[in-house]
Formats: structure tokens, sequence, C-alpha cells
């Protein structure tokens, strides 16, 4: 099993994006496009948004993409990076409850022993999920687009989805005849790795969760971060290292008469405080407490700084060191632990999320994992930070530590709430709406894709495209 890895077909969806154009040509008596396109925040969000726009408004509209972490500079190459044999563990505080064999008979006998059908019927509930979610591809080629999580939901899944998102998981797999001791002992620990939650959290977003645990999962060769440089390239946007503060509603004057209403970036960068005019701009950062800075002024209604819900803590600590294998409750020689990934149940004496092993951004010729037995990195997820007893517990001796807090996901922890929307104002739009149904690269680029569709309809007054029902079937019965 692998997880925060990008699926195939989402790099597909991708790579077809790029050869050109959604299905439906734009119709010839649009009016002029914008000229000046903001997009605030880089990620796969932000430059799937760039990328998107310059696909649908064309080559004449100038594209600025603010990011003032690190820059996206690699043009797109990308290349499955090489599967290295895993095995997984779940441990349940005390010791290992279940463990991988390096041979798929044995594996499936033992989870037959010990969860029955529940596995198999887990694989056909979260396909059967899939198949609906991946409606949004064929609505989104033909141009459709939805001003709502609500509506874009609805659009792909009916009302199944609207009541999965608002169940809990566990109610909604205890429902579908899923057993307890299953939940406890496979789902929450996916939940855990994937959200740093349990299963409390929306059956939506759960199921994305799960869906995230497919072997059929791979990761992109040098990192998934060559995505988001390659979608930059491609959008031939302007990349501004900088930090923008506010956006304003303005208004100017017209030399033939009347006035035009534009958008004010002001923004921060090395060469100190700027502002620049826009005909549409789209945040791609969260609007969140402790994630956004951005003021909004000059707005009726008000357009809130922040939205509210809070997000999640992570903490990633990097550990280059020697496993104490002892703390999972493992007797065997460290020579022979060639677990690569241990997921854990809630316990209350469990302190971390996850543990595993890193293997290099590029797998050489040759590479094999090394044993337990012999120093090397381990990544570890945890809701606070670990301190000094903890870590000596969980190694036996480690000389470089690298910790990161992070506030990863929103919190789940009940069903959906009410979502920001995508709409902030007549063309200031807001990507991260959709974060709220469920965070994941897979979502941030349905999203973008999404806002921008929304965006250009909006543009051309093309109301037709957006928030159209029952589209399965009407594309059915015009193909």
């Amino acid at each position: 099993m692998m997880f925060r890895t990008l699926p195939a077909r989402t790099l597909l969806f991708l790579g077809l994006c790029l050869t050109g154009r959604r299905g439906l040509a734009s119709a010839p008596e649009l009016k002029e496009p914008p000229k000046r396109i903001a997009v605030v925040g880089g990620g796969i969000g932000g430059t799937a948004t760039a990328y998107y726009l310059r696909q649908e408004f064309g080559t004449g509209v100038k594209i600025d993409l603010f990011e003032p972490g690190t820059h996206f500079l690699e043009k797109l190459g990308l290349s499955q990076r090489k599967d290295v044999p895993s095995k997984m563990a779940i441990f349940d505080g005390e010791q290992l409850i279940f463990e991988e064999s390096d041979w798929f008979i044995v594996n499936f006998l033992r989870i037959l022993w010990r969860y029955g059908f529940n596995f198999l019927r887990m694989q056909m509930w979260v396909e059967g999920i899939l198949d609906k979610f991946m409606r949004i591809y064929q609505y989104q080629q033909f141009g459709y687009s939805f001003s709502s999580v609500k509506c874009l939901l609805h659009a792909m899944g009916g009302d199944d989805f609207l009541l999965l998102a608002n169940q809990t998981l566990e109610e909604a797999m205890l429902g579908a005849g899923f057993s307890q001791s299953f939940l406890n002992e496979i789902v929450v620990p996916v939940a855990r790795v994937n959200y740093g939650q349990s299963v409390r959290i929306n059956g939506f977003v759960g199921a994305v969760s799960l869906a995230g645990a497919d072997s059929g999962l791979w990761a992109v060769d040098g990192g998934n971060k060559r995505i988001c440089s390659g979608l930059l390239y491609h959008s031939k946007a302007e990349l501004k290292p900088a930090r923008v503060t506010a956006i304003s509603s303005k208004q100017r004057p017209l030399k033939a008469g009347g006035v035009v209403s534009l958008y004010e970036v002001s923004y921060v960068g090395d060469s100190g405080s700027a502002h620049s005019l826009y005909d549409i701009v789209i945040v791609a950062a969260p609007l969140h407490q402790g994630l956004s800075e951005i003021a909004f002024h000059g707005f009726n209604p008000p357009i809130p700084s922040h939205f509210s819900g809070r997000y999640q803590q992570t903490v990633t600590t990097l550990v280059h060191g020697l496993l104490n294998t002892s703390f999972l409750g493992v007797t065997d020689p460290p020579s022979e632990f060639r677990v690569s990934e241990v997921l854990t149940m809630e316990h209350k004496d469990s302190v971390i999320h996850s543990l595993s092993s890193i293997d290099p951004v590029q797998i050489p010729a040759g590479y094999s994992r090394p044993p337990a037995s012999l120093p090397k990195v381990w990544k570890i997820f945890s809701p606070q930070p670990l301190t000094e007893a903890q870590l000596s517990g969980i190694f036996l001796s480690r000389d470089t530590v690298r910790e990161r807090r992070w506030l990863a996901y929103p919190s789940y922890g009940r069903p959906l709430r009410k979502t920001p929307p995508f709409v902030l104002h007549e063309r200031l739009y807001y990507l991260g709406a959709v974060e709220w149904a469920a965070s994941a690269m897979e979502m941030s680029a349905i999203s973008a894709r999404n806002v921008v569709l929304l965006a250009h309809h909006r543009w051309h007054g093309q109301q037709a495209r957006i928030d159209q029902e029952d589209l399965h079937v009407r594309l059915r019965s015009e193909l």
C-alpha cells in the first residue's frame, strides 16, 4: 500500500489536458477576453488554474501567478517513479496486529482469516463511489461548471453524495455492513495517515482517503512538485515571487465614457510593496485563520479575510537513525524487519499517526530498501511535536532530526459544514472551497478547472453551462 502519491488516472487526466482544449469549442460571438488575470497561490491548485486559464482564455491574456514560496521552474517531463516493493503493518499501540507478507496469497489468506470479505467489499464500495466521482472529468471536458461545492457533489453523485458528505465515515460504513473491528483496524489507520483524523470525518472525504490507499497509485519520478513546474511552464504565466496582502474592488474611468470594474492586488516582494490591476482574480491559497493574511477592501457585502472552520495540525518529523523495533513490539532481529509503512490505530497512549521508511526521490538502479538494522531516514506523522523522550523510545540512536509543523488539512471531525463559495465577487473566485469536501491533489486539479470554466462562462454570459442537472444522463444520450 502507498500513501500520499498521485493516482495514475490524475496524471493521465493532466496529460490529456496538455494536448488541447475541451471538447466543445467556444461560440464565435464571445466578447473580448480579459486583458489581465491574477492567480494568488502556487501549488497544484494555482499552477493548474494558470494552465486552464491559458486554455480557456487564449494567448492574448496576461496571467500573473503570485507565490512567495518555492518556485516551480522545471519543464514538464513526467515519468513514473520506479517501484520499490513495500510492506505495510498495523500497530495497535503495543504490537503489530497485522503485517504484510512478500507473497500475495499469504496476504490474501491473512486478510480473509482476520476480516472475512470486508476488505474486498471495501474495494467495491470505494470503486462504486469513484465511478460516480469520475463523471466530473466528462462534465469538464464538455465545458460544464458548478457554482458551489454542493452543486458539484450533487452533479457527480446526486443525493447519494450529499448524504455521504453529511454522515460520518463510520456511520456510512457501518450502515453498509462493515464490521466495527474492520473499521478500527484498517479504516481508522488509513484516515490517520492521510488526514490525521478518525472515522468521524465525513463519509465523502473518508472515501477519498480510502481511495488514496489503493495499491495502484504511483508517484512522479523526481517528486510530485514537478507537476506544478510543468503546469506553470505550459501556462506561460509570469511567476511573481511576492506575498499578496490585499485585494480591493476599484472603479476606473474609460476614455469612451463610463467606468470599468477592476481588482487591485497589493503585494510585497523583494523590491518592496506594489500593486497591479486585473480583470479577474482567482485565489488559490487558503483563506483561513493562520494560513492567510489577505485583506479584502471595498466589497459590498464584505468578504471575510478568514472563513469559519479550522485546519488540522500535522507534525512531520524526519529522522536519520536506527529504529528501535521493540517500540513496535517486534521480537525478531532488526535485520529481518523490512516493513516500510507502519499505520496506527487509535490508542490512548499512541503519540504517532504513522511511521514510514523514506526512499530517495530518484530511485537509483539496483536500489533495495535497507533493513531496520541499518540507520536510514524515517518519516513520522504525529498530531503534536515529539519530545526527546518519545524520540528516544522510537529510535536507538539518531544523528539528524528535522521537524515541520503545518496546518495540513481542514478538520473533518463532523459532517460536511457549509463550505466557502467558489464565487467571492463578480470576477473574484476562491479555489479552496472544494478542500472542505475533501483535500487531495486530484481535488485541487478538479477545482482549478471548475473555477476557470466558471470564470470563463460568467465573463461571456454563458449561464447554460453552469449548474446543469442530470448531465450524466444528457451526455450519455448525446454521445
